[in-house]
């Protein structure tokens, strides 16, 4: 009977054990989830700045570009 007792006592220290790994373990899966949306928002927010660049950069060379035709056009 001692040795059954000895043998539940000690699956329930592994049980807590475990039970505080697990625990450790899903702390560090939200935390590496919550770590991607930020970098996720940032790249996305660079994907968005540098398309507004290229886009806004384009409307000026066709802005140019009209000028310089309509110029050309005058003389």
């Amino acid at each position: 009977m001692i040795d059954v007792q000895r043998i539940i006592k000690d699956m329930k220290r592994l049980a807590e054990e475990i039970s505080t790994t697990v625990t450790e373990i899903e702390g560090m899966i939200l935390m590496a989830s919550i770590n991607n949306q930020t970098t996720n928002a940032i790249n996305i927010t660079r994907m968005a700045e540098d398309l507004q660049y290229l886009v806004q950069s384009d409307m000026n060379n066709r802005v140019f570009q009209i000028q310089r035709m309509l110029a050309n056009e005058l003389d």
